[in-house]
């Protein structure tokens, strides 16, 4: 990871993989990697293009400086689809482990702002 970057930037990506689940854990999620990336904290990727192995998305994932998984409930599966994918260094951020359960949690600013202050927290620590 961070070894290359294909992009014209001259710098590599920090990468933001969610969820995205049906769940209102998983909208959670979502709306958080979406909020980090219009914040221009990491560009939220296609976790199903890990999922089905797309070059162009594999190569650029391997070129990362950072990776973030953001996974609404406590099946993990966007942790699960990088790891099987062969990705191990990453960041990891778990709405169960912040106390938001699956099935009663309300998608609200608040709860939002958390997940997005935790998420670029997390960010700023050193790999």
């Amino acid at each position: 990871m961070g070894t290359k970057c294909s992009c014209e930037c001259g710098t590599a990506p920090t990468l933001i993989f969610s969820c995205s689940g049906a769940a209102d854990v998983g909208e959670m999620a979502d709306q958080a990697a979406r909020s980090l990336t219009r914040e221009g904290k990491g560009k939220m990727f296609c976790l199903a293009g890990i999922g089905g192995r797309v070059s162009g998305i594999m190569k650029t994932t391997e070129a990362a400086a950072k990776i973030l998984a953001i996974d609404g409930c406590p099946l993990n599966c966007a942790r699960k689809s990088l790891e099987e994918a062969g990705f191990k260094d990453f960041i990891h951020l778990g709405l169960a482990d912040m106390g938001l359960k699956k099935g009663e949690t309300t998608l609200d600013q608040t709860s939002l702002e958390r997940v997005i202050d935790e998420a670029t927290r997390l960010l700023k620590q050193e790999k």
